[in-house]
């Protein structure tokens, strides 16, 4: 089973949140994990947040920083191409969403996985209306 992790949900594999077991049990059963190019800046953006709001302590941050990166080294990056950009601009278009969302989706339709996982929900209705099968993990 090839999955397609947006941001918020894999950032769950990192900061323990509701349903953070539900998104590593389906990991566990995933032959393949995709994100895209911008996951791992927005994760690096979240951490550095909760940082800066002292949710986090500075090594837990390097801890999840680093297992983040190593991490990544086995998962498949949907990078931007024409075609990714063709179907962002067709997503921001016909749903109200944001420009980095509509880009996981766009990623997500060229990659084709067995499903898209998500903690936003507006970005999972585009998912599911754009022929995607989804899961909610917020």
């Amino acid at each position: 089973m090839k999955l397609f992790l947006d941001t918020s949900a894999f950032a769950k594999r990192y900061v323990a949140e509701q349903n953070s077991d539900k998104l590593m049990a389906m990991c566990q059963q995933a032959d393949s994990l995709v994100v895209s190019v911008i996951c791992l800046p927005e994760l690096i953006s979240t951490l550095s947040r909760l940082l800066r709001e002292k949710k986090l302590t500075k090594a837990d941050f390097r801890k999840m920083k680093n297992d983040a990166m190593a991490d990544l080294a086995d998962v498949d990056i949907c990078q931007i191409t024409p075609n990714v950009m063709v179907s962002v601009i067709s997503l921001l278009e016909s749903h109200p969403l944001r420009a980095m969302d509509a880009l996981h989706v766009a990623c997500a339709l060229v990659v084709e996985p067995d499903i898209f996982v998500s903690a936003d929900h507006r970005q999972l209705s585009a998912a599911r209306k754009a022929g995607l099968k989804i899961v909610d993990v917020s």
